[in-house]
Order: C-alpha cells, then structure tokens, then sequence
C-alpha cells in the first residue's frame, strides 16, 4: 500500500498542513494543531512505502524533527524528485508537472504561497485562503500519484517527449 505525503509549512518552519493520498482512503489532510504523530500513525495505517518529492531533504526530516517521527526507518521511501532528476526532468514539482502536462486546479500558486495563507488563516482567521491552501496541498499529493504513473510507464527514456505516455 503507498502513500502519497506532501508538507506545508509556516513563515517559522511549523508544519501547518501534512496531507496524504491513498488511493484506498482519498485525500487526508491533517491541520495545523490537528498534526499529531498519532495523527500520522493512522492515517499511514497499513502503508508500507510513501512517495514524496524532495522529501528526502524537506518533508521527512521536517516531520522527524516536529514529531519525532522517523517515517524513513518505518517505511519504504520514494523520492521522485531523484528519479526526475536522473531521467533529464529538472526543476521543482510544478515544473515537471507542467512539462508532463499534468493540470492542477491551484495553478499559479508555488510552495512560496504556502506560508502566505497560512498567515492569513492564522491573523484573520481567512478561511478561504485556508481552503487554498488545502486545494494547493491536494493537488500536490494527488499529483504525486500521477507523476509516479507517468515515470513507471515511461521508464529511462521519459527524458524524450515523444515517448512521454499520457495515464489521463
């Protein structure tokens, strides 16, 4: 069973969104004081391999040091940010989703606009900047999914456009 993880953080590092998909759950998103390792532990129930990009050097040591939680010695790791960059896909998540042609409903917005809404939930109790920040984590994780499908089913030779296999 995978999990599909993605974190947001606060101006100051705090996570304060954590969001998971599994194709057998959906989309769970734990928020700000709702992120608990107990939390986490539930809703990777039965997982045994998340996939994450550039969670090798953000999200998992973000969680270890908030939760002293470490997900890379309890479970099977997949960085796909490594195996972009090994098959000649440079740039961040948005970008390899762009050059993929996968869509995502919160286009326009990067992972600079994360601590920026969550402010604005926390000082004015904005709630439509909260659910932006929930579509933004969304499509992350969700995306994540489709990125996987894309790399499997293209193996090395994705870095030819040609040979790119659309999933959707």
């Amino acid at each position: 069973m995978r999990a599909y993880l993605d974190i947001e953080t606060s101006y100051n590092g705090v996570m304060s969104v954590l969001g998971i998909y599994r194709q057998d759950r959906g989309i769970i998103q734990l928020v700000g004081g709702g992120i608990s390792d107990i939390a986490l532990y539930e809703a990777l129930e039965h997982v045994t391999t998340i996939v994450t990009f550039n969670g090798s050097s953000f999200d998992l040591p973000v969680i270890k040091r908030q939760l002293h939680a470490d997900l890379r010695a309890e479970f099977a790791h997949r960085d796909l940010l490594h195996e972009c960059r090994q098959r000649g896909l440079r740039g961040g998540l948005k970008v390899v989703e762009e050059k993929l042609g996968i869509a995502r409903a919160s286009a326009g917005l990067s992972g600079r606009d994360a601590p920026r809404l969550w402010n604005r939930y926390e000082q004015y109790a904005d709630h439509a900047a909260l659910q932006t920040l929930l579509d933004y984590n969304r499509d992350d994780v969700v995306n994540l999914a489709l990125l996987e499908a894309i790399l499997d089913a293209n193996g090395p030779l994705l870095a030819n456009p040609a040979r790119i296999v659309k999933l959707w």
